[in-house]
Formats: C-alpha cells, structure tokens, sequence
C-alpha cells in the first residue's frame, strides 16, 4: 500500500472517530485541535503552538505533558483570544519558550491534544542535506534518481542575433517545478542560495553523494556539488559575453504527464527551444509579455557567478578565474539594456512575470565592489514591494526578498550600514502590522507560492537579526518556519517527507510521483492560496476526496492532491531557499550545544 492511500486511510478512520465521538458524547464538546512544528522546537529556541476552534469558546490555560511518562511538566497561560482565522471561530498562542528540558512532549487543551514532538537542539539537523535530494531529482542532463540521461538535444535558439533554430548546447540544469521547463532566472537564484548555504553554514553539510549526484563521496559537501551543477549551466546560458538566454522550453511543457526522457513536446524531436534574452518583449500566449530590458536575470547570473568564483577561489582556481569574467560579462549584459525580463509563454497566460530588477542590480554591483552603485540601487527599492500587501502577481518581486540588502550591508561603513539594515526592518514592520492581529502570525499573502515567500521572509527576518543583534523580531521569524512543517491550519508539513513520520504532502503535482509513485523527498510545494484564485484557476480539479476539507475557507485553501496545481507543485527555488533557512536552524542548535559545553 503506498503513502498515499495510507494518509487518506488515516483520515477517514480519524473523521468516523470523530463522529462516534460526537454521538455519543451529550455535551457536544468543542471541536478543536492544537497545530505544531512537527520537526519540533530548539531548546533556547522560540516555542508556540495554536489553538484553534470551530466553537467560540474562551480558554485559560495549557498543559505540556511528557510524552514518555504522560506527566504534566508545565503549565501556561493561554494569553489573549485572537478570534476567527480561516475555517476557526476561536484561536489562541500557546508560547512555552521558558521551558528548556529536551525530551518528547504533547501538548493538551481540555480534550484536545497535539501530535508529539520534540524539544532538543538537533531537531533540524539533517533538514538541509535531506532538501538536497529534490534538487537532484531534479536534475537536467544525467538524471541521478533514475539513473539515465534526458533532454540531451537541448536545443534550437529563438529571439537570437544568431538565426533561428541554430543549435546551442545548453544540457544540464534543474527542471524547474516538477515539470521541465528550466528558467535562468529561478536557476540563478536557487544556485546563488545553495553557495551561501555552504559559505554560511558550511560545518552542517555532509558528503554523502559524488558531483555526478550519485551515492558516494568525492571531499566535497553535497550542497556545493549541487550549487556546481547550477553554475555550470548558467556558463551555457552565457556562452559568450554578448550572448544569454532566458529558458528552455516553454508551456507547451505542460501537454501532459510523462517521464523527462519520454519529452518531445515541440514538433522537433527531443529538441526543446532556448529564449533569448534581447531586451525586448516576447511570446506570452496571445499577446506578449511584458520584457523592458536584460538586467533583472544577467545581474542574478552575475552574483551566482560572483559568489561561487569566491567558493571556488582555493578549491578550482581555474573554475574560479572562469566564473570571476562571466560576473563581470554578466554585469555587463545586465547594463545593456536597463529593466526585466519575463518569462515566455506560447499557449497560456501565466509567465514569471517579474516587475523589478534594481534589486537584482544591487547584489550583482556589491560584488562588482561597486558599493556606492549598488547603494544607489538600494535606494530606488528599499523594501520589497509585496512586503506588507495583500496581493501580487506570480514572482511579479522577484527573488522574494531583497538579496543584495544582506551581501551590501555587510560591506559598508557603520553610518550606510544602518540605512541599509532598516530597510530589512521596515519591510519587516509592514508584515508585522497583518502578523499580530491572528494567532498564526501570517502576514504572507495568499499568492501562488506562498510558501516560497514565507521561507523568503523568514530569512529576511533573520538577516536582519544577524545584521542588527536586534531579536524583536524572533517570535515571528519563527512563526513562518513554524508554518512550513504544520503549524498552519490544516496542521500538514509542507515538505515532502520532512519529517519522516508526519503528516506531510503525499500526492503532490508531479510526473514522477503520478506516474511512478517515485518519491520527491524534499520538495517544498506552492503553498496556499485564496479560495477566490483557487476558483479562477486553469484546468484544476481534485482527483480524490480531500482530507482537509475541514479546514479549507473562503479565505485560503491547501489541498494535497495531483490535481491542485496551483498550491501542491513542488519547485526548485522554493526548495533551494528553504535549504539556506533549514542550515541557519541546524547552525543554531549546534551553536546553543557548544555554548553549554
């Protein structure tokens, strides 16, 4: 029996359990649950858990009971009532940061109790590396997970200086979000996150795994073999300083379920076609998008190549003198033409359509060592725009946070450092103004890839923590890497497998999990959106019964399930960024057990 009629098993025996319940019990007690972090909670870490009711009812207080010898070890108050949020009528935190003592807890409520969890400094260890595994699978070129070769005739060039059709060899890469179309803009990103997770938090990766992706080692940290693979096929995105492409294939993609080798979707073979970028507007759907220059992707190749030629400086000298003259070729092609560049589209409307790029400009001149340039770019953009809004358009402010606040701030004299910090903490606020006013603390909108702009914001919380030694901000931090593994209405994890015993997603939007029932260990899925997006969506439809009915609303729904595209799709970005936040978590709880010894 697979995972999947395993969790839908699961759920029916708990709704009939529920009813009987109900019957027999005269009182007709609330029905309420506790929502956690399932992966658990660092000892010196914030920790809260939520309450939440489909009644309307006060509580005062909470129990956290030893899982092992079901004895009361702390007691709290449940704080102030936080009223109605999504499916729940009732909602309350429920903060137990005071109590330290590792072990294996629950936590109860009347009659409602959470699932167990833990409390010790190695809750996340592992998390990171175990992240790694989707971008593996994902892997363009050699395909480590299955074994075998795919999209090797990529591929035949439109919107070019050279003639249409000519061939270029750009295999390699990572197939974007379960599908296989392959965008330089979210490769540059992913890479760029999995270099400054190795530079970061080097000591928490292992080497378990050799460059071809394949089990063994090679002295290499898994996470840079990664990032290396990213690297290496930006270089055959910029095969020459006046030459860049934007993506491989486009939605035509999306014709149907099939496994990367069987891929011949484009009326030429195995051939997939290249886009490039020219500055100018492109194919999207009936109409064209809405491209106004080359800098949004050239500068995100720039600091991808940038930051790894700095990696690589004692490891591959050469390698790194080669990715030192692509930043500065990249640089260059980022100032060819001022503005962005979107995503193509042949058959329907929705594209990456990215709206800003001096964001992108200030990392990529930061390490240019052009300070008072990328200042300048700061400032035309201080705050990310979506940063306390309710809406946006898909990765319309993208990457999701301002990167190169963190790379510049770092560099700069005290008095421009501090500008540039508050910039984070402005953005921060915005959030915090929705955050405080519902018992989850979410104060993300409900956009396609959510869930990417949560761990986005978790990070940006964080450096500007690691910038400013200033914590004020720590409780909400939390609450959105909380979110990711359960602490959401509809108490799931939203990580593949993550953790191995939880409720996590089972049967995401993905060929090899639909066709093969192959696992996408890792993958960080899309999230949740507004019911109202949900009903306006393309081509969705639920293929079995959903088991958080429960907990869907007017205002957000999550459904795990294949045919829910839209906040089941696991992606590549999404799960690079997360591989960063889940190192800083790792690095934390080794930090708090060396300071004990």
């Amino acid at each position: 029996m697979n995972s999947s009629v395993q969790k839908r098993i699961y759920f029916v025996l708990c709704f009939f359990s529920i009813l009987l319940t109900g019957a027999s019990n005269k009182k007709n007690e609330e029905l309420a649950w506790i929502r956690i972090n399932q992966l658990g909670y660092l000892p010196e870490g914030v920790k809260v858990a939520v309450w939440c009711s489909k009644q309307n009812q006060e509580i005062k207080e909470f129990e956290l009971v030893n899982a092992r010898t079901n004895k009361v070890v702390y007691r709290g108050a449940a704080g102030k009532a936080f009223g109605a949020y999504g499916p729940f009528t009732q909602t309350y935190r429920l903060a137990f940061t005071s109590f330290t003592k590792s072990g294996r807890y629950y936590l109860r409520v009347n009659q409602a109790r959470s699932p167990e969890f833990k409390i010790n400094k190695e809750v996340y260890r592992g998390t990171a590396d175990f992240c790694l595994r989707y971008l593996r699978q994902q892997r363009s070129g050699f395909n480590p997970f299955l074994q075998d070769s795919c999209h090797t005739h990529d591929g035949y060039t439109l919107y070019g200086p050279m003639p249409d059709s000519t061939h270029v060899n750009v295999v390699g890469g990572w197939h974007d979000a379960s599908d296989y179309l392959q965008y330089s803009t979210t490769s540059a990103n992913a890479t760029y996150h999995l270099l400054l997770a190795y530079r970061d938090f080097a000591p928490v990766f292992t080497d378990r795994h050799q460059a071809n992706g394949l089990k063994g080692k090679n002295k290499q940290a898994d996470v840079l073999d990664e990032a290396r693979w990213g690297l290496d096929w930006l270089l055959k995105m910029h095969p020459q300083d006046d030459w860049m492409f934007n993506q491989i294939a486009d939605d035509r993609d999306h014709s149907g379920m099939r496994l990367p080798k069987e891929d011949s979707a484009y009326g030429r073979g195995y051939e997939r076609p290249i886009y490039f970028i020219n500055g100018e507007p492109q194919q999207r759907g009936k109409f064209l998008n809405n491209t106004t220059g080359t800098s949004s992707t050239a500068a995100k190749f720039s600091g991808a190549f940038a930051l790894g030629s700095q990696l690589y400086h004692k490891l591959d000298s050469n390698y790194s003198q080669r990715l030192k003259q692509k930043s500065i070729s990249a640089y260059a092609f980022a100032l060819k033409k001022p503005g962005v560049t979107q995503t193509a589209s042949v058959k329907a409307p929705y594209i990456y359509a990215e709206d800003n790029w001096v964001d992108d400009m200030e990392l990529a001149a930061t390490w240019q060592n052009r300070l008072e340039e990328a200042l300048q770019y700061a400032q035309k953009e201080p705050v990310t725009p979506w940063l306390g809004t309710d809406t946006a358009k898909h990765y319309q402010w993208y990457p999701f946070i301002n990167m190169g606040h963190y790379e510049l701030a770092s560099r700069l004299p005290e008095d421009s450092r501090k500008v540039v910090i508050n910039y984070y903490q402005d953005g921060i606020n915005r959030v915090w103004q929705k955050a405080q006013n519902n018992a989850f603390y979410r104060g993300i909108p409900f956009i396609w890839c959510s869930n990417n702009l949560t761990t986005s914001f978790a990070l940006q919380c964080y450096w500007y923590r690691q910038l400013s030694n200033d914590s004020q901000f720590t409780e909400l931090e939390q609450a959105n890497i909380d979110w990711l593994f359960g602490l959401n209405p509809w108490g799931t994890s939203m990580v593949y497998g993550l953790p191995a015993k939880g409720d996590t997603p089972v049967d995401p939007h993905s060929s090899l999990m639909h066709l093969n029932n192959y696992p996408i260990d890792g993958g960080l899925v899309d999230g949740p959106v507004y019911g109202q997006i949900y009903k306006n969506l393309i081509g969705i439809k639920l293929y079995n019964p959903d088991e958080y009915a429960a907990f869907q609303s007017d205002l957000v729904v999550y459904h795990d399930d294949f045919g829910d595209y839209s906040t089941n799709e696991p992606t590549m970005d999404g799960t690079a960024s997360l591989v960063y936040l889940l190192a800083a978590q790792e690095n934390a709880g080794r930090k708090a057990n060396t300071k004990k010894k």
